[in-house]
């Protein structure tokens, strides 16, 4: 695994292609060392791959340098390396068509947590969109306390994200434009420093690497990726956070949308948005907890706020409980997650969740998942 993060470094410093191109490599040879390894006989292997890319896949030494000097600082500095074959690479990601080959993280959030929303919008937040931040992230902590919060970093809408996040006890992450030896902007480097342990700070560029323009949209296309959702706060006519839910868009992601003033100039962007069926209307949490369908989630906490948790299923068998209950500590597990957790052989397991199934208590969801209903 080493190795293919030290080839896998290297390939994304060779020049001449895109990320998109990068992507389209690694996924069409199967890993950046094979890469490498027929770097003289590429032609041979993509045959509609140009000479100019098959001139550029020859040199390997400066990028090779280069991975070598940056693996050396992510060891003094905790920072991992996430390929797209790694588990804690965010898989939502690896379903769009330009997903960064590879990911430099550092933090303590789950990536692939089962709900993840993004929030963006402009730079010159107003206290409208700043209301609207603090009073949504505060309702949705009462209704779906699992959520992990997504944003950039930035001034004005982005960085008021984090913080709610922070002071309601979400994890969150902010994606960056540039290397993991700075923050940009400066000043934002408290919150920085806070949600390294509630939360992250997620980039595919290595240290060294400036917050130049052109960065910001690669940036917003992992904002968008990784998450269910994008929720757009405030935005002028044009702006990073339409790009972002442009973007999302594409990717077949939910986009909302707050409304806004029609005269007001930085809901000109939101209300265009949801004019042009660009985005879905909310204008609380509750709207869209019940657009996105995460309702149930809502229902079992607003039962647990009122105190009648314990007493929902009292004509459950010990072994029934046993599984509520381990739901009820962590929802959506797996078959075999269960049978670990629980103690309870496979074959046993099976009969009692279809028996929790019938009785209305739990769902099963794709890839052997189980969700508690209440």
């Amino acid at each position: 695994m080493k190795d293919e993060i030290f080839y896998t470094m290297a390939l994304t410093r060779i020049s001449n292609f895109n990320y998109a191109t990068a992507l389209e490599l690694y996924r069409a040879v199967g890993s950046a060392q094979l890469l490498y390894e027929h770097r003289n006989d590429i032609g041979d292997i993509l045959k509609d791959c140009s000479p100019r890319l098959v001139e550029a896949l020859k040199d390997w030494d400066e990028p090779m340098k280069r991975a070598e000097s940056e693996i050396k600082y992510m060891e003094e500095h905790r920072i991992r390396a996430l390929t797209l074959t790694d588990d804690d690479y965010p898989q939502r990601l690896t379903e769009c068509p330009d997903a960064p080959i590879i990911l430099y993280y550092i933090g303590n959030a789950d990536l692939n947590q089962a709900k993840i929303v993004s929030i963006v919008g402009t730079r010159r937040c107003t206290t409208y969109g700043q209301d609207l931040i603090r009073r949504f992230i505060s309702d949705l902590r009462q209704s779906c306390p699992h959520v992990l919060i997504v944003s950039g970093l930035a001034y004005g809408v982005d960085i008021n994200a984090h913080r709610e996040a922070l002071a309601n006890g979400f994890p969150t992450i902010g994606v960056l434009a540039h290397g993991l030896d700075q923050i940009y902007p400066y000043r934002h480097r408290d919150t920085a420093a806070e949600m390294l342990n509630h939360g992250g700070l997620l980039t595919e560029f290595m240290t060294q690497t400036n917050a130049d323009k052109p960065n910001f949209v690669r940036r917003n296309r992992i904002v968008a990726g990784m998450a269910d959702a994008v929720i757009l706060v405030e935005s002028a006519a044009k702006g990073g956070g339409l790009i972002t839910a442009e973007i999302a868009q594409s990717y077949d992601r939910s986009v909302f949308a707050f409304p806004g003033n029609v005269n007001a100039e930085y809901s000109k962007g939101c209300n265009n948005l949801i004019r042009d069926n660009g985005a879905a209307l909310i204008s609380n949490a509750e709207d869209f907890v019940k657009a996105i369908g995460w309702q149930d989630e809502a229902l079992r906490q607003q039962k647990m706020a009122d105190g009648i948790e314990r007493n929902l299923f009292p004509d459950l068998s010990p072994e029934e409980q046993a599984i509520v209950t381990l739901l009820q500590q962590t929802n959506d597990l797996q078959l075999n997650i269960i049978s670990v957790k629980s103690g309870l052989p496979i074959g046993q397991l099976t009969a009692l969740l279809f028996q929790l199934e019938m009785k209305g208590v739990v769902r099963p969801l794709a890839g052997g998942m189980y969700h508690l209903l209440l």
